[in-house]
């Protein structure tokens, strides 16, 4: 019995003919491209690689490096006592800790409406024009925003990192304090509070005890630096390369370039003013920095698998918004994709 052989149907742009006669619209039927719509890219894959490498240097650092190993941490409170500290950055009070990490879903927000607002290929630059490609751009910030409050702020309750944290048998533990104050401060808490929030564990003296800690810092510093690469990537590569290196999957059910969908007239082909670029700077600054503190965070804080699952949570939430819509065209004719 013979099998059947299936091919999936690719549609590619035709290069003109010499006397233009040959149709764009023309279609072949060829084997399946090297990348389905549902993965990345040569240059996305080594762009996220970056992440996991990152984080496995820093904790080979910190195995290897002698004052790290020789300096007393405290695994309760993830930190360092500051007297020995091996590194300036092993201190939890330390600048760019306190007022770029701490803060640090403030920065990526500036970034990336600084970029949104004054970058010709989603619009008019250094006006409030509301086109498809910023509209789609803003419901992409609104999904990733959405995930980062759920898992760091507020998910029906606790976030997700300290419901967590307690599914995985963790609790608060109080330090005993025989003062007036202190006992007065510890009745006026409710039980569910001491139970269920890390803040609320903290504000009464406590600590968090046995359960796992997903890494917040690697969750945020990976989410935010990641959704401003994604968006940057097409604008620096000027709409080209990138844009039809990407498949989607259309709703007619075949496998086409991203360039397929991509509409001209948003803004894809204006030139770019020199003024336009502040976007792009500050925003590969807050990349870059969110880098440096990532790395700074794999060599000095917490455990390989709480900085594992902070890059895994986080990755889940870039491929949902970056990623999967490539493949369900429903899903991209809602946040729709970079440059397309």
């Amino acid at each position: 019995m013979t099998s059947r052989r299936h091919t999936t149907k690719v549609e590619i742009p035709i290069p003109s003919s010499a006397n233009g006669s040959a149709s764009a619209s023309n279609k072949l039927d060829l084997p399946p491209p090297n990348n389905w719509p549902f993965l990345p890219t040569v240059l996305e894959s080594l762009l996220i690689a970056i992440y996991p490498t990152t984080l496995l240097l820093g904790s080979v650092f910190s195995t290897l490096h002698p004052a790290t190993r020789a300096a007393t941490y405290n695994p309760i409170s993830q930190a360092y006592d500051p007297a020995d500290a091996p590194s300036y950055f092993a201190k939890k009070s330390n600048l760019f800790n306190v007022y770029f990490v701490k803060i640090g879903w403030v920065w990526i927000t500036l970034a990336f409406f600084l970029f949104v607002f004054t970058h010709s290929s989603l619009g008019p630059p250094l006006r409030p024009a509301l086109t498809k490609r910023r509209l789609q751009a803003v419901l992409r910030y609104a999904c990733i925003t959405a995930v980062w409050i759920a898992v760091t702020q507020w998910f029906f309750g606790p976030p997700i990192i300290d419901r967590g944290f307690r599914w995985t048998g963790g609790k608060c533990e109080l330090i005993y304090d025989d003062s007036f104050a202190a006992r007065a401060e510890k009745a006026d808490m409710s039980d569910a509070e001491k139970a269920f929030t890390h803040a609320a564990c903290k504000t009464i003296g406590g600590q968090w005890k046995g359960g796992h800690d997903i890494s917040g810092h690697v969750f945020l510093l990976i989410l935010g630096s990641a959704t401003l690469w994604l968006e940057l990537l097409p604008a620096m590569l000027k709409m080209e390369g990138l844009r039809e290196a990407r498949r989607i999957l259309t709703s007619d059910g075949l496998v086409r370039s991203a360039a397929f969908e991509t509409d001209d007239n948003a803004g894809g082909n204006m030139k770019v003013p020199e003024e336009t670029h502040i976007g792009v700077k500050v925003a590969l600054v807050v990349a870059g920095m969110s880098w440096w503190m990532l790395l700074m965070t794999a060599a000095y804080f917490h455990t390989w698998f709480e900085k594992f699952t902070g890059l895994l949570v986080a990755f889940s939430a870039v491929y949902t918004v970056y990623f999967l819509p490539r493949a369900l065209p429903p899903w991209r004719q809602v946040v729709g994709m970079p440059g397309v």
